[in-house]
């Protein structure tokens, strides 16, 4: 293993600044947070800054609940040592904040906007995400994404009235194309953060072209990438998927968990400090990609993790999706989606009312707000309650099944 350091010139300079109190002059600022509303309980106060508020908001929300049985990427093991993403959003949230203390920028925001990027994940992690959105898709011409359904659950479904900072870093996160360099994109206001909205609801591949505007939403897309591709290593082996992290070939980053993480920090802070951009190297860039090029080929692509997606997640899920929308259309109030669901949501709107009722909502979009909201225990619970002789089920690999 090998860990890098940051140059002695730049670890003295950090020093200095820091004896003197040192904030980055590109930092977010807590007096430019803008929100929809006018709300007094939004109203700062010294102990409780307004990106600290969002923060709380999202920490609050029975959707941040579910976070704890919502799986990553191994979703077909019985194992509490693999991640769920609950232990994801903490890690983005912790890496997230190392590099920005040193950097100077806002810590709630990260905080904020790390704790909120994947609420409106499905169950099932991208597995469940690509189904739901193929079906969704397929009905409506809409688009499904779970960074743009995050938004939509802090923003409509319950109005939390959350800052247009953490939202934007929010619907930003989408690290599929990594950047060389992060240069914030300045953003005019919440008309034209909707307007975005919408482009990318109906365009599949509008999110792939946002950029956030503040250095704090370039920080977490980074290390939402920097959380996942050495601990998903440390998982597949854990899942026993492969041999070792020593199958992979070494790169300018490493290959562990442990040497990513550390280098790409170093990487990132030595590059960017004092600067109106977030930057890695050429040869760490070159790294990244390759570190997400040999997870998909040799993790997420793998037969056993495929098949059960194509076998059971993708027909169940149709099944499910079929009958929540008749429930939805039939406005039958005796069906989860409105015991569970819908009582859910129009409880908390008590607090944050909605400006349409939410009952109104359009039933395709109901159906994806229940699905989506559902973990994967619950998804498996209640598709056996919709379909009891369904020959569709869920193998999981046990503790014990590879126990000779």
């Amino acid at each position: 293993m090998f860990y890098e350091s940051l140059s002695p010139e730049l670890e003295q300079q950090i020093l200095d600044d820091r004896r003197r109190g040192y904030t980055s002059p590109f930092a977010a600022s807590d007096a430019d947070c803008i929100r929809r509303k006018e709300r007094p309980s939004d109203v700062p106060k010294i102990y409780r800054l307004p990106y600290s508020k969002d923060a709380d908001k999202i920490l609050n929300s029975a959707f941040y609940n579910r976070y704890a049985d919502k799986t990553q990427v191994f979703s077909f093991f019985r194992n509490d040592d693999l991640s769920r993403r609950a232990l994801h959003v903490q890690l983005v949230s912790r890496i997230a904040r190392n590099i920005g203390s040193v950097l100077g920028l806002n810590l709630d925001l990260i905080e904020a906007i790390a704790t909120g990027h994947d609420m409106g994940h499905t169950p099932f992690g991208h597995a469940g995400e690509h189904a739901l959105h193929d079906l969704y898709h397929g009905r409506t011409g809409r688009c499904f994404r779970h960074n743009l359904h995050s938004v939509r659950v802090l923003d409509t479904i319950i109005p939390y009235n959350i800052s247009l900072q953490t939202l934007d870093g929010i619907v930003c996160h989408n690290g599929e194309l990594p950047l060389e360099e992060y240069r914030p994109i300045p953003l005019a206001g919440f008309a034209e953060f909707d307007q975005r909205m919408q482009e990318c609801i109906l365009d599949e591949d509008g999110d792939s072209r946002l950029i956030p505007m503040t250095l704090e939403g370039c920080l977490v897309r980074i290390c939402d990438m920097l959380a996942y591709l050495g601990k998903d290593r440390q998982d597949a082996v854990r899942a026993h998927l492969i041999e070792s992290e020593d199958i992979f070939p070494e790169t300018a980053a490493g290959r562990t968990n442990a040497e990513i993480v550390n280098n790409m920090e170093v990487n990132l802070i030595e590059n960017s400090y004092g600067k109106p951009f977030l930057r890695l190297d050429a040869a760490h860039f070159a790294a990244l990609k390759q570190l997400k090029h040999e997870n998909y080929e040799l993790i997420y692509f793998k037969e056993a993790v495929q098949k059960q997606v194509r076998e059971s997640i993708v027909p169940m899920m149709e099944q499910m999706y079929e009958r929540i929308y008749q429930d939805a259309v039939q406005h039958d109030r005796s069906s989860c989606l409105y015991r569970h669901h819908i009582a859910s949501v129009l409880d908390k709107q008590r607090w944050y009312p909605a400006e349409i009722p939410y009952e109104e909502t359009d039933p395709h979009d109901l159906t994806v707000d229940f699905i989506a909201a559902m973990t994967d225990d619950y998804f498996v619970d209640y598709y056996r309650e919709l379909f009891p002789h369904s020959k569709y089920h869920i193998s999981y690999v046990g503790y014990f099944d590879d126990i000779p």
